[in-house]
């Protein structure tokens, strides 16, 4: 009994399991906000389709459905594909508006530089108009930039504008100069007309 019960040492460490080493850290896995951004756009485009399913879309139209079914095909495929584009040309068109790209980019690099960033976080300096300003300048010279090219833009298309306008212009003046030099030869020729029946009737 005594001689079962005492194990060595020894013994006891080699029926010890051995520890598996620690796993390595995942890589990073960080995706940009751009990404997720059209990600969810895509996201949102699929489950719109599916909710715009083509049965429901006959179940709207079934008389014509029943009439037409290939052509009730090809309106829903062109409805669709038109959706789809308006929604993504309306989406790039805000990203261009806000210049999302950059501030998203600007957003992920600045949360990657502060995982490496050891010192204090900010902290107000107890100066409200300085704290203001130092957070809100960025986004107002943002906002000073995308409305400076959106009055960029509009100034280019005003001004294609004017010179559409301008050239209706010198067109009707042309047309005017036309007419008015069609009817005075008109004129001409109608008193030369008349001269000339004066003539005949004169007698011998």
């Amino acid at each position: 009994m005594a001689e079962t019960a005492s194990v060595s040492p020894a013994a006891a460490v080699e029926k010890r399991p051995e520890e598996s080493p620690p796993e390595p850290d995942p890589p990073s896995t960080t995706i940009s906000r751009v990404k997720l951004l059209d990600t969810m756009v895509d996201t949102f485009l699929q489950k719109l389709v599916a909710a715009g399913s083509y049965q429901r879309f006959t179940d709207c139209y079934k008389h014509f459905y029943q009439l037409q079914p290939e052509m009730t095909q090809r309106i829903y495929d062109k409805f669709i594909t038109q959706l789809q584009t308006s929604i993504r040309e309306e989406i790039s068109e805000i990203k261009e508006e806000g210049n999302l790209e950059a501030v998203l980019n600007s957003l992920d690099k600045i949360v990657e530089e502060g995982k490496d960033h050891k010192g204090p976080a900010w902290r107000p300096s107890g100066i409200p108009e300085k704290d203001l300003c130092s957070a809100m300048a960025p986004y107002f010279l943002q906002q000073r930039d995308t409305l400076q090219r959106q009055l960029q833009k509009q100034k280019a298309k005003n001004q294609e504008l004017a010179d559409t306008v301008l050239a209706g212009r010198r067109q009707v003046e042309e047309l005017q100069q036309l007419v008015e030099a069609r009817q005075q030869a008109w004129q001409a020729l109608h008193r030369e007309q008349r001269e000339l029946l004066d003539v005949l009737r004169e007698p011998e």
